[in-house]
């Protein structure tokens, strides 16, 4: 059933919005948000706003889930591709420092009193299925460790995937590893320290192949 043209200008309106509100973030962060500000931006009242989103809360979870849904569709197509880890790693790095603020939105800092609700915690576990999947396909001849025993009954965090424990593991430490050198690296903490972040990154890949 197609659209009505109340309906498409409605998403419109909704999308015009979120393109304010995520320069509004880039330029002063998320804490900075203001309906108010946006609707001044495109040209209607603050209770005409609310009639689109009822509340800064709800602007804010429309971006999480948008980031998330882009983040977890490319790095699906590229592992449909073909990616292994490496090509994983790279992907999610371009994807964030196409854009650092969107990033920081979803694994940055949380939101003061912001709760994002559970369906957008299931967008993120399609990201780290594609990791999972990915690891699972890693030659693995290491003994289990005290931790890869530990997730065997605590899966909660990967939704409940039933890849090995060992694959699980690795998949944690791949996402934990990259992160930590993206969270820095967009950051700017790098900046000063005049080193190549993509050899810190491989090598970084390299020790967890090693494991």
């Amino acid at each position: 059933m197609s659209e009505s043209p109340r309906e498409r200008y409605r998403a419109q309106v909704r999308e015009e919005i979120k393109r304010h509100a995520w320069e509004q973030i880039a330029e002063a962060g998320v804490p900075a948000l203001s309906l108010n500000a946006i609707a001044k931006q495109v040209g209607m009242s603050g209770p005409a706003l609310y009639r689109y989103f009822a509340s800064r809360d709800e602007l804010i979870t429309a971006l999480i889930r948008d980031a998330y849904r882009s983040l977890a569709d490319t790095v699906r197509a590229a592992r449909d591709a073909g990616a292994g880890l490496s090509g994983l790693a790279s992907t999610i790095r371009d994807w964030a420092r196409a854009d650092p603020q969107r990033y920081f939105l979803i694994y940055g800092t949380p939101v003061p009193g912001y709760h994002a609700p559970g369906d957008t915690t299931a967008i993120s576990f399609e990201v780290m299925a594609v990791l999972i999947e990915a690891c699972a396909d890693e030659p693995d001849d290491q003994p289990p460790t005290p931790f890869d025993a530990h997730l065997e009954t605590h899966r909660e965090w990967a939704g409940g995937h039933p890849a090995p424990a060992a694959a699980l593991h690795r998949a944690l430490s791949f996402w934990i590893r990259l992160h930590g050198v993206l969270s820095l690296e967009l950051a700017g903490h790098f900046a000063g320290m005049k080193f190549d972040p993509d050899l810190l990154i491989t090598e970084e890949l390299a020790a967890l192949r090693a494991r």
